[in-house]
C-alpha cells in the first residue's frame, strides 16, 4: 500500500470519533475539538459507543435473520473493535465485506480492516461516497449484485450538508442493490440535546474539521425511502432492538434504523 499523506493539523472526525471511542489513533487537533465538543456535551461517548453497539446488533440481525453474507460498508472510520467484517465473519465465516472511505488517516490503517477468514473475503475501497456509481463498481470485485447485501451507513450521511445530494446518494446505492438487501444508517440529530449539540457542531466545523449537520428523526426516516423500515423504525440507535431486557436504553444523539429493499 502507498504512503499516505495525513494533515495532522486539522481535525478530522475519523480521529475525533476513535479519540470518543478511547482509541489511540488521533493527533492533539483532534483531541482538542474532541474536547470542544464534549465541553457542551458530556455524553458523546456514550453515543458512539452506542452507535458501535448498533452496528453490532444489526449485522447480526441480517446475518442470522436476513441470511446476508455481504457488506458494503461506507463511511468506514477508523478501525475499532467489532468491526464490520469481525461480526460477520463471527457468525458466517464466507461472509464478504467491502470498506469504502476517503480519509487519509482511514486508508493508513486499512490493513486492519483487510484481515478476513480464509473462508470469507474483505476489500478497502478509497472512493467518495457522492461519487456512488464508482463505489458500485469496484465494489463489485468482491460483492456479487444478484446476491442480497447489508448497506452500512453509520455517521457519514450527516457529512453532506445538502439535503437534495444527501437523498442522492442513499438513493443511488440503494438503487444498486437487488431485492432482499438492506440499508443500515445511523446520522446525527439535535433532538436529545437540542441547541448544545447544533453549536458543537457548528464550532467543529469553524475549526476546519469535517462539517457535520444535523437532521430530525423524520428527515432521516426520509433517507429510507424505497425501503421497509424494520421495527422500530428510525429511532436513537441505542434503543434499536437493545439486548437488555427492562428498562428503556438512555437516547443517544445518534438516531438510526434498519430498511429492507425490493
Amino acid at each position: 500500500m502507498e504512503a499516505v499523506e495525513i494533515d495532522i493539523n486539522t481535525p478530522q472526525s475519523a480521529r475525533i470519533w476513535n479519540y470518543w471511542l478511547g482509541g489511540k489513533d488521533h493527533y492533539a487537533v483532534d483531541r482538542e475539538a474532541g474536547d470542544a465538543v464534549l465541553a457542551h456535551i458530556p455524553d458523546i461517548p456514550e453515543g458512539a459507543r452506542s452507535e458501535r453497539a448498533f452496528l453490532v446488533r444489526a449485522v447480526r440481525q441480517l446475518v442470522e435473520t436476513g441470511g446476508l453474507r455481504q457488506f458494503l460498508d461506507v463511511g468506514t472510520g477508523l478501525p475499532t473493535a467489532n468491526n464490520t467484517h469481525e461480526v460477520a465473519q463471527r457468525l458466517a465465516p464466507e461472509s464478504r465485506i467491502v470498506y469504502v472511505d476517503n480519509d487519509p488517516t482511514v486508508l493508513a490503517h486499512a490493513r486492519a480492516l483487510l484481515t478476513s477468514t480464509p473462508e470469507g473475503a474483505t476489500d478497502y475501497l478509497d472512493a467518495d461516497m457522492r461519487l456512488p456509481g464508482e463505489i458500485i463498481e469496484a465494489a463489485q470485485r468482491t460483492l456479487d449484485f444478484s446476491e442480497p447485501i447489508g448497506l452500512m451507513m453509520l455517521g457519514v450521511v450527516n457529512h453532506l450538508m445538502d439535503d437534495e445530494e444527501a437523498y442522492r446518494v442513499v438513493r443511488e446505492l440503494v438503487d444498486a442493490l437487488p431485492e432482499g438487501s438492506f440499508l443500515v444508517l445511523t446520522h446525527s440529530s439535535a433532538e436529545v440535546h437540542g441547541e448544545p449539540m447544533l453549536r458543537a457542531m457548528r464550532e467543529t466545523t469553524e475549526r476546519g474539521g469535517t462539517p457535520i449537520r444535523a437532521r430530525t428523526a423524520a428527515e432521516i426516516e426520509d433517507l429510507f425511502a424505497g425501503t421497509e423500515l424494520l421495527e422500530p423504525g428510525v429511532v436513537s440507535c441505542s434503543q434499536w432492538r437493545p439486548d437488555t431486557a427492562g428498562e428503556t436504553p438512555k437516547p443517544v444523539y445518534l438516531f438510526g434504523g434498519v430498511g429492507r429493499v425490493g
